[in-house]
């Protein structure tokens, strides 16, 4: 436990939590939406300070990630808690949990991750994931900081819902992003995450003006957020604020928690790549054994680059630095 960061004091008692879009006015005793920022008697603490709910080795790109380090491990780090509740979370069972139930903790320090980063093998660094980061954000920062120190690449993999402050303080150490964007409807976000997009279109265009390297996922759930007219909105959006060069990760949803329809058709899937290609250089499917939709193509000369088969990662152009060696095309890869 220990005092939250971005919060304010009101009469008696009472706190304001300042991190996220809810701006949570807590009474003594009370949670956050986020369910792990806790006002006790007058301060806001967190419950998730020097805990992990889980923590191991991923591939880069199970983040999903496949334009920052491709071939590379990354350990990653995760806890209890989210301040949307989307009906079809895929982590429900530490995500939406309250910080002080939850039995199954693992008690260590920002050190400590450091010593296991620095020994784990082909490791870049630590990702920042498994659920939403930024209901961790006091142990998130004072890790980051000591990552960043020893030339390692912090990552967070986010629904992006988090103020313009707390988001820019943190910005200048965290190398790379990985952003849910769940839908390009507000009507959505309120109904199945209980939260409001434009919050997260704004941490993108943070992040995008910021140059930190930025990849996006949508899960296309079919009858919910696969309007053919408002999916094309939503990429010419992404391409016009973001950039062409923004990796678009189109998932495929499966049944889970509270949400029972079936899963995406493979059809939709295909549709909306061709769609999202006329806008942007770069899309791949998720969720689905396409190898030839998960590889890297240059946007010029359309030489493949980098094949993927599930998480098996080749690179296959000679000397590929994340410039075409073909043509010459950047292909806004970072490779070291």
């Amino acid at each position: 436990m220990r005092e939250a960061l971005f919060y304010q004091k009101a009469d008696d008692h009472v706190v304001i939590c300042n991190l996220c879009p809810w701006y949570c006015e807590l009474k003594p005793g009370q949670t956050g939406i986020c369910k792990v920022r806790e006002n006790q008697e007058g301060q806001l603490v967190t419950h998730v300070y020097n805990q992990v709910a889980a923590l191991g080795t991923d591939s880069i790109e199970k983040k999903p990630l496949y334009h920052f380090f491709p071939g590379k491990n990354i350990l990653s780090i995760g806890e209890v808690g989210c301040n949307l509740h989307c009906s079809f979370c895929q982590n429900h069972h530490i995500s939406q949990c309250y910080a002080k139930d939850f039995k199954a903790f693992h008690t260590v320090t920002s050190e400590q991750i450091l010593i296991t980063a620095l020994k784990t093998k082909n490791n870049i660094g630590v990702a920042y994931t498994y659920n939403e980061p930024f209901t961790f954000y006091e142990f998130m920062l004072d890790t980051a900081k000591l990552v960043k120190e020893k030339n390692l690449k912090n990552v967070v993999v986010s629904n992006g819902y988090i103020n313009t402050e707390p988001l820019k303080h943190i910005l200048p150490l965290i190398d790379a992003f990985n952003i849910d964007l769940k839908a390009f409807e507000n009507d959505f976000y309120k109904t199945f995450t209980k939260g409001k997009l434009e919050p997260v279109l704004e941490t993108l265009k943070i992040i995008a003006a910021h140059k930190n390297h930025l990849e996006i996922t949508n899960l296309v759930i079919p009858g919910l957020n696969d309007n053919d007219k408002i999916f094309e909105e939503m990429v010419k959006w992404i391409a016009g604020e973001l950039g062409t060069h923004i990796p678009l990760h189109l998932s495929r949803y499966f049944p889970q928690y509270k949400l029972v329809l079936p899963p995406t058709p493979i059809e939709k899937l295909n549709q909306f790549y061709s769609t999202a290609k006329k806008y942007l250089q770069h899309v791949y499917l998720g969720n689905v054994n396409d190898e030839g939709h998960a590889s890297t193509r240059c946007p010029n000369c359309h030489a493949l680059l980098i094949e993927r088969n599930h998480y098996l990662t080749k690179i296959v152009q000679n000397d590929f630095k994340g410039t075409c060696t073909a043509c010459g095309t950047p292909a806004h890869v970072i490779m070291k």
